[in-house]
């Protein structure tokens, strides 16, 4: 157990005498491992000033502010549910969100036709919850990197974590935030990648025989000095790429394609970016099956403007009287 909380520029007899109470080791050891994946990329000149803060308190220190480490606002304290608790606690705020919660739009499809705007993510967790579709939403943290700032005093460190949705069914989603924990961080990109989802569109390589495959046409993205190329690919010929082309697609439902990249692909939030940028576009192509005239229908704010304005006139009502 010594040898493992040896590394550069700090040996065990520092620890110790660093430590704090055995109560208190548990919490103390968590925020050292997550520091300790951040020390390969800074160095031992990052931790020498946030190890003691780590011991200390057990977290990433009180920050700045006179709110210390308690965060700020409403709520303090108050653990997170699951995505049904958020919905059975949800007051939707815009038009869009009152639509849903009461059943006058019944898919998300509705929403992209009309190119919606999707402020609330409880409207992505209404349509993705179990019963309502056939694939659940899937997340996952792609990458956790620490960032810094330096200010008069000193430097100050936060997380930046990067994630990646998808039902693996043609809806795909990355999100990316930036928070002083990393909890915080993930959960605000799990908020971000919801709030960007966008539908992908599938297609054949060759005849049209069984469910659609792979990228209906080749599609690019970009972001930064990164360049990824999406080519569609035979049947069974499964995603030829990175690993982080592999999830990304998987995510999308995309079982077989190529890939071309260029530019620093291994700043991986970029790469991401631009994997998702391409995904984006393949609704972007005016193929020939889409040749057929547009059958115009009313959009659910024309179709429901009555509604909306007696919900609306009850709503301030009912805030009147409380």
């Amino acid at each position: 157990m010594a040898g493992e909380w040896s590394f550069r520029g700090f040996s065990d007899d520092l620890w110790r005498q660093t430590a704090p109470p055995h109560g208190d080791q548990p919490a103390a050891a968590c925020s050292f491992v997550i520091l300790w994946g951040s020390t390969r990329l800074y160095g031992s000149c990052v931790y020498s000033s946030i190890l003691y803060c780590c011991v200390e308190r057990g977290s990433f220190g009180r920050g700045f502010g006179r709110g210390g480490g308690r965060g700020r606002g409403r709520g303090r304290g108050r653990g997170r549910g699951g995505a049904e608790d958020d919905l059975k606690d949800w007051v939707p705020i815009t038009k869009l969100g009152r639509l849903v919660r009461d059943g006058k739009i019944s898919s998300i499809e509705e929403i992209y036709l009309f190119s919606l705007p999707i402020k609330e993510y409880q409207v992505i967790d209404h349509f993705f919850q179990p019963g309502n579709c056939a694939a659940p939403l899937k997340d996952d943290v792609m990458k956790i990197m620490p960032v810094q700032k330096q200010t008069r005093a000193g430097q100050r460190t936060r997380f930046k974590a990067f994630v990646a949705v998808g039902d693996s069914n043609g809806h795909c989603g990355l999100g990316v935030k930036c928070a002083k924990e990393v909890a915080t961080a993930i959960r605000g990109a799990i908020i971000a990648a919801k709030l960007s989802l966008v539908p992908v569109r599938r297609g054949y390589w060759g005849n049209k025989i069984g469910d659609p495959h792979t990228v209906p046409m080749k599609v690019s993205g970009r972001c930064g000095s990164v360049r990824v190329r999406l080519i569609p690919a035979p049947r069974g010929t499964h995603i030829v790429g990175a690993p982080t082309t592999k999830k990304i697609l998987g995510f999308a439902g995309i079982k077989d394609c190529f890939s071309n990249s260029k530019g620093s692909t291994k700043t991986r939030g970029n790469f991401m970016k631009a994997l998702f940028d391409a995904l984006s576009k393949t609704y972007g192509y005016l193929t020939p099956e889409l040749w057929a005239p547009t059958v115009y229908t009313k959009s659910p704010y024309q179709e429901w403007s009555d509604y909306l304005a007696q919900t609306s006139k009850d709503n301030t009502l009912s805030r009147t009287v409380a």
